[in-house]
Parts: structure tokens; C-alpha cells; sequence
């Protein structure tokens, strides 16, 4: 992991942009996969957007019952890869009216140590993302972890200081006056067909491409760094204002 200089895409903090001044701007981002370059346009590079199905909401003591991953290059999606995963429990059905899976459809599934690899190298060479980022992530990491895998045994998108890409993030900022930014809701808006929405893979394509789209608007930053600099910035302002919502007298 390295921390790499880059221009600013001519955009202040408050998102404005500033043509003829992105020479002037330098920022420092952290947190990329180091073989990928900094200074590139994001969009074009490996992109693999991760969906997790749950037991539940609690990635220390809920297990991961399926996995998909949708991968971009260039813009473009060109893989897509789904594991059902025996979670090693009963599924609630609060868990299954969600996603629908029930304890039949994994009773004959692999546990995740078993596909644990081939998820890790699904991952090689790409930027990781995800919708609701901390989320897939936490339950992601403690599949992995569980597994056994560690260290040179991961590939870059799964280091701990790694910045995930989050659509959610940029759909909070770029649909503000929206009153859902519920995965189905945003892609709908956008055009984006979920035709079987909390499914791994279905959710994967469907929030890769979210961010694709939202990816062309002007006041997304278009170099990898920036990018990475800019949704870490939006991210911590978003929670701050969700917080003061929360305190706030009927919030």
C-alpha cells in the first residue's frame, strides 16, 4: 500500500469545479492497490464489486451464505461469479425473506473455507468495491480470516488499508434530494434493471453499474487517486450529518 500524489480533478470540497486550476491542486490519497496507477481514469481500470447474503446484520457472529462478484474493465462488465456457501447454521427467516435462500438450497453448498481461494482470486489485480462498502467488507474479511487465509496469501483488494470503491457513497451525494437510495431505487433512476434484487451476483452487476453511470458525472473525480480522496472525504461528511440527524428531535 502507498500513499500517491495526484491532481485534484479541478474540484473544491464543495464539489464545484473549477476549470483551468486542476494544475494547481495536488492531493495525497491512500489507500489504492499499488499495482494500478494512480494517475489513471478509474473507470478504465479492474473493477470486481462485491455483494455478500447474510444470516444477518452482524458480521462478528452472522455467516456469509453467498458471495457474487461482478468484474469491469474498461467500463465494461465482463465477468460475473457466484458461490452459494454453506453458512454451518440454520438460516433465520427473517435473513431468507430477504434474499430467499433457505437451508435447503445450501445444505449440499461448500463451506467458505472451501471456496475461500477462488473468492481471494477473483479479487487479483482489481479495485475492490461494493454497495454499503462496510458491510460486504466486515463480512467479507471475517470469512477470510476464518478461513485461514492472511498475508501473502490475499491479494491487494483484500489489505486492510485498502479504500473499497462505494456507489452508496456517490449516490448519497449525486441524488441528495432523493428520499431512498436503496440499491434497486438508485439503479431504477439510473435506468438499471435488478430483476432479482438481494441475490449476490444480481446485486453485484446491478451496483457496478450504478457506479459506472454515476462515474460519468462531472463531479465524480476521474483519476484513481482523486477518486479514492474525494469519497473518503464525502463518506465522512455523510456520517457526520446522518449522526447530527439522529440527534436531532424526531430525526
Amino acid at each position: 500500500m502507498r500513499a500517491a500524489s495526484s491532481e485534484a480533478c479541478g474540484c473544491f470540497p464543495t464539489g464545484r469545479h473549477y476549470p483551468g486550476i486542476a494544475h494547481l491542486l495536488r492531493a495525497v490519497a491512500q489507500g489504492l492497490v499499488e499495482e494500478l496507477g494512480a494517475e489513471a481514469a478509474w473507470i478504465d481500470l479492474p473493477i470486481a464489486l462485491i455483494d455478500v447474503e447474510t444470516t444477518g446484520r452482524d458480521a462478528s457472529v452472522d455467516r456469509v451464505v453467498e458471495v457474487g462478484i461482478a468484474i469491469a474493465r474498461r467500463g465494461v462488465v465482463v465477468e460475473r461469479r457466484n458461490w452459494l456457501v454453506n453458512p454451518g447454521r440454520p438460516i433465520p427467516k427473517e435473513a431468507s425473506d430477504v434474499h430467499k435462500i433457505m437451508d435447503d438450497d445450501v445444505r449440499d453448498a461448500p463451506a467458505f473455507e472451501t471456496v475461500a481461494r477462488d473468492v481471494a482470486a477473483a479479487l487479483a489485480g482489481c479495485i475492490p468495491a461494493a454497495y454499503n462498502a462496510p458491510f460486504d467488507r466486515a463480512f467479507l474479511r471475517g470469512e477470510i480470516a476464518r478461513a485461514g487465509l492472511s498475508g501473502e496469501g490475499l491479494p491487494p483488494a483484500l489489505g486492510r488499508d485498502i479504500e473499497w470503491l462505494d456507489p452508496l457513497v456517490w449516490a448519497r451525494e449525486l441524488q441528495q434530494n432523493e428520499r431512498s437510495r436503496a440499491l434497486g431505487d438508485v439503479a431504477a433512476r439510473l435506468g438499471i434493471a435488478l430483476e432479482n434484487a438481494h441475490r449476490a451476483s444480481d446485486d453485484a452487476e446491478a451496483a457496478l453499474l450504478v457506479l459506472l453511470t454515476l462515474g460519468k458525472n462531472q463531479r465524480v473525480p476521474q483519476s484513481y487517486a482523486a477518486m479514492v480522496r474525494e469519497q473518503r472525504r464525502l463518506a465522512l461528511e455523510q456520517a457526520d450529518e446522518r449522526r447530527l440527524k439522529w440527534r436531532m428531535p424526531g430525526g
